[in-house]
């Protein structure tokens, strides 16, 4: 309250006038920080704080703010026009570019969001296999449409039909319960999940092989194997994850970095799938309309965010400075004499405070539960994300959630070694508070 008064102020207000007091994802208690303006790794608010950033547009910015190349692109684009309501040129570049870098995209469909991406990747499947039902691993985060909402993180199925609900199979990401469900249900249309664990690896995937056992699984059963690469893709590496991995999906979401910080999303994947959205006599096999879907100015700023990636070490510098950030967290850790660990994989930096783990640093073998009572807590655990959150925000550092941190090729490494630091003393007032 001391540090952020402004916002205090400001949010008072909006949430008089704004339902809920603003988007669930930014607003913390006892108030979110208000943003004026960023430029590279770094964003100041409304009272004139500087923060090092790793929200970073919620992954979406891995060139992080202002890169010049997309902002240049999206001021040509706005003389041009913004929405013309036809076709434009810019769409099939940018279709180019997903399928120069995806390994598995075939075919691409453009959507105004990740969520809306999920949503149609999953009707695509139903549509193309004649079943009804999905499944999804517990924690793991689709958007917030009907069918992926339960067991996410949102913690919530208000509002949604049971009806609805009894087509989602919700399961603990264990191959043999996928193996038993697909063996004794024939009405799974697919399997969709996060390729790195829920929360983008905060609660990461412990079996190595089991992307390409649940490829194996859904490729027996003829069940559509869906990976939701909006986090991961471009970022884990320039082909995402399942080029990181290399196992391929039928069909793949993406959003954030794939429109360039701008409001956008895709599917892609195999053509015999994607084909059901071309008119065929007239008819539409599957409707899928949206005023924004592939508009110009999302194009513009795709274009210029995946050319780069294709062409500049934007991965490679982004994942040097993650390794020097979990060095420089993990001394830190070290030197309050506080247990814990720092996990993640490419530009994904996870903590986990009050458990150890020996996974140097790569993919954390830690049970989930483990893991969730460390951060998120549960029944007898208060969990320490959010207190972490604002102790980090005091520091002059924003993370995701508390516990996650996504980080730029704009970050340098004065901004990684001073997060470092914030960290040292944000768990110094933790333990003064008795948190740890």
């Amino acid at each position: 309250r001391e540090r952020f008064p402004g916002s205090g102020v400001l949010y008072e207000k909006g949430r008089r006038i704004i339902g809920g007091g603003g988007h669930q994802s930014r607003v913390v208690n006892p108030f979110p920080v208000y943003v004026e303006r960023a430029e590279g790794a770094l964003k100041w608010d409304v009272d004139g704080n500087e923060i090092v950033d790793y929200m970073m547009g919620y992954g979406a910015l891995i060139l992080g703010h202002g890169n010049p190349k997309v902002v240049e692109a999206i001021t040509r684009q706005l003389d041009d026009g913004t929405n013309m309501g036809t076709a434009n040129p810019l769409e099939l570049r940018w279709a180019e570019l997903v399928r120069q870098l995806i390994p598995s995209a075939e075919q691409v469909r453009f959507a105004a969001s990740g969520t809306e991406a999920t949503l149609l990747a999953i009707r695509l499947s139903r549509a193309k296999t004649g079943k009804s039902k999905i499944i999804k691993f517990r924690e793991h985060f689709h958007g917030w449409h009907d069918y992926v909402a339960m067991d996410s993180g949102l913690n919530t199925s208000n509002g949604i039909p049971e009806e609805t609900l009894s087509t989602v199979i919700v399961l603990e990401p264990d191959v043999s319960r996928v193996e038993e469900v697909l063996s004794q249900n024939d009405d799974v249309a697919a399997v969709i999940l996060e390729p790195t664990g829920a929360h983008f690896g905060q609660f990461p995937l412990s079996n190595p092989t089991f992307l390409q056992d649940i490829r194996d699984l859904t490729a027996r059963h003829g069940v559509i194997m869906i990976m939701d690469e909006v986090i991961t893709g471009f970022r884990v590496s320039r082909g995402g994850a399942q080029g990181r991995f290399q196992v391929l999906p039928d069909l793949t979401t993406m959003a954030k970095v794939v429109a360039g910080g701008l409001p956008g999303g895709a599917v892609c994947g195999k053509a015999e799938i994607m084909e059901q959205l071309v008119s065929d006599d007239d008819s539409v096999r599957i409707a899928h309309p949206g005023t924004y879907n592939g508009n110009p100015l999302s194009a513009s700023a795709g274009i210029a965010a995946l050319e780069q990636i294709a062409g500049d070490p934007v991965n490679e510098t982004a994942d040097a400075m993650a390794n020097r950030l979990k060095d420089g967290m993990r001394d830190a850790l070290a030197r309050a004499e506080v247990p814990g660990h720092v996990h993640g994989i490419a530009s994904i930096v996870q903590v986990a405070l009050g458990v150890e783990c020996g996974c140097g640093g790569g993919i954390c073998t830690l049970p989930h539960l483990e893991l969730a009572r460390a951060t998120g807590g549960d029944d007898d655990h208060a969990g320490l994300a959010q207190p972490l959150k604002l102790a980090m925000l005091a520091e002059g550092v924003d993370t995701m959630g508390g516990v996650g941190m996504l980080v730029s090729a704009a970050h340098r490494e004065e901004d990684i070694d001073r997060t470092a630091d914030s960290f040292e003393r944000a768990l110094r007032l933790l333990r003064a508070d008795g948190m740890i």
